[in-house]
């Protein structure tokens, strides 16, 4: 008892040790001079997003970088996606909208309109934003300055979440829990290793030469997580690649209840782990279950340096990630059921080797 009491404490003093390198670089973006202004094609895949899209469109045209081209790929939209879409193309040439004719065997929805937007696209990047994402400020020059300033094939960064609802409350933080507490983001870009690599799909920004040399979309084709698999894809093949986390400038509001959160987070929380299920359990039990044998075996001192690393990370997290820290420390239990429901969904779903997605059985 008393060796896994050490094993639990040490676990937790890295977790937080991750934390605090999160907190202390926090890998700023540096603004664009003024003289460089290369074409920036904005890429937007689209299914069933008429709640979305058009404040995210509005958002880019009040964006300061004006020299870009916005690229829409309606995916067999049934909603009034592509006529929300068409009302900015008159008055916006910058603006296209394109159709899907069908999903090809062997493709994944949105991995497939990724790879046509990218075919269609002109620009020096290529900036894939997810329909349900919000920008303000200077996100999209600060960005690009970004991949400028360090060389970058990919930059990536995961947004500020919105929440309005206790079933987004309960499931939404849980991501970046795993995430900042297992992964510091600098090493992203200053550590050649594949392990050490992130991406979210809902900002991507590729240099557009690497893209094309390197199609990731059409490589990833069927790929559930194609975000992450694309920036270890880059690593191995020594692609630089950096990811942000916690941008007051970006943000989404990605699930409204809490079955769609459970069914989105249940695809890829098994990735965090390296894709495997074993990592993910003990993850869940150290972290959920890990206070007993420290009650038990350590002693008093030791009990209340271990209680305070558990608040301090998850303060810490939420000061990284923009989120309400108090709202985190009262849900920190419930958020850890959560997490077993998402990863036993998402072992169930690997067992049967298909599950639902915006009306589609995605295998």
């Amino acid at each position: 008892m008393i060796i896994a009491a050490w094993i639990i404490f040490s676990f937790t003093a890295i977790q937080l040790g991750v934390v605090l390198l999160n907190e202390i670089f926090r890998q700023p973006l540096p603004p664009c001079p003024n003289d460089f202004n290369p074409l920036v094609s904005i890429l937007i895949p689209a299914r069933n997003e008429e709640q979305n899209i058009g404040r995210l469109l509005k958002d880019i045209q009040q964006q300061e970088w004006q020299n870009f081209e916005v690229l829409i790929f309606n995916d067999q939209s049934t909603d009034k996606t592509a006529e929300i879409v068409e009302s900015f193309t008159k008055t916006d040439q910058r603006i296209q909208l394109l159709h899907s004719e069908g999903l090809p065997d062997g493709w994944l929805g949105k991995n497939y309109g990724c790879y046509n937007l990218a075919q269609k696209a002109k620009g020096s990047y290529l900036l894939f934003l997810d329909a349900d994402v919000r920008i303000s400020g200077t996100i999209i020059a600060d960005t690009i300055s970004k991949v400028q300033q360090h060389q970058l094939g990919l930059l990536s960064i995961f947004p500020q979440q919105i929440m309005q609802s206790w079933g987004e409350y309960l499931t939404v933080p849980i991501m970046n829990f795993i995430l900042l507490s297992l992964l510091p983001l600098v090493f992203v870009r200053v550590l050649p290793f594949s392990s050490m690599a992130a991406a979210n799909g809902q900002f991507m920004l590729f240099d557009a030469k690497t893209y094309r040399e390197r199609q990731p979309h059409q490589t990833f084709r069927s790929n559930k997580v194609e975000d992450i698999s694309i920036a270890q894809y880059f690593k191995k093949n020594g692609i630089r690649i950096a990811c942000l986390a916690g941008n007051p400038s970006i943000s989404c509001r990605m699930y409204s209840s809490f079955s769609d959160a459970v069914n989105g987070f249940s695809k890829n929380v098994i990735m965090f782990f390296g894709n495997s299920g074993i990592l993910a359990i003990l993850f869940w039990l150290i972290t959920t279950l890990g206070f007993i044998p420290v009650l038990i075996a350590l002693p008093t001192k030791l009990i209340f340096i271990y209680l305070l690393m558990l608040v301090s990370i998850r303060i810490l997290i939420s000061v990284v990630s923009y989120q309400n820290p108090l709202k985190n420390l009262l849900l920190a239990i419930p958020q850890q059921v959560v997490l077993s429901i998402f990863i036993l969904k998402a072992l169930l779903n690997k067992s049967k080797k298909a599950y639902q997605w915006k009306g589609r059985t995605i295998s």
